[in-house]
């Protein structure tokens, strides 16, 4: 069982003494506590009912995604540089994920949001979730990031499939990740055993 972090522990503890006064305060601390716990434990077999809010939770997720994962050097123009977080097509989260990430670090990085509504403006993103429906549009944005190191993740269908590096699945009202490797190897993504070993895997390296 892998160890909680300092932070997660700290809000875990919180909540147990007083949800309504944690929830109210702590809100996206919470929700990124519960992905960790999700991802490190129960990804595949979540006994975890997706949230009412969908996308906080999913918004959660991406943050905790930035934790999992190695992106090469060249992803970066210098050390210093943040860790961007992009939306492509319509935004399902509002203000959901600005609120998970304020204020937050990964690695010495700041992270920051953009949202885009063209695949050609992609660019200084190391997450990309992918809001686009028709698979013409879905192929078209899979076949232009081909090889680059984007941690492309969505939750349309067949995503992963596709070439997309993280789908999310919803079944019987629980959220599971479905990961092609493959895709992630040949874009110089290195993701953690804590995430692969929960999720459901479509493409071997």
């Amino acid at each position: 069982m892998p160890p909680l972090t300092e932070s997660t522990s700290k809000v875990l503890q919180n909540y147990r003494r007083s949800p309504l006064q944690c929830v109210s305060r702590s809100l996206p601390r919470l929700l990124q506590a519960i992905a960790w716990l999700l991802i490190g434990f129960h990804v595949q077999s979540s006994a975890q009912p997706v949230a009412t809010h969908e996308y906080q939770l999913k918004a959660a997720f991406l943050f905790n995604f930035l934790q999992f994962v190695d992106w090469p050097a060249s992803a970066f123009a210098s050390p210093e540089d943040a860790l961007s977080i992009c939306v492509l097509g319509p935004d399902p989260f509002g203000t959901d994920l600005d609120a998970v990430i304020a204020d937050e670090h990964v690695g010495g990085r700041r992270i920051n949001v953009q949202r885009l509504a063209h695949v050609d403006a992609v660019t200084g993103c190391h997450l990309l979730f992918v809001n686009l429906r028709s698979q013409q549009q879905l192929r078209s944005a899979l076949e232009r990031l081909k090889g680059q190191p984007i941690l492309t993740v969505s939750d349309a269908t067949p995503f992963a499939i596709m070439g997309g590096m993280i789908e999310f699945v919803t079944q019987n009202d629980r959220i599971r990740l479905r990961v092609n490797l493959r895709a992630a190897t040949e874009a110089q993504l290195r993701l953690s055993s804590k995430l692969l070993r929960r999720s459901e895997i479509v493409g071997a390296a």
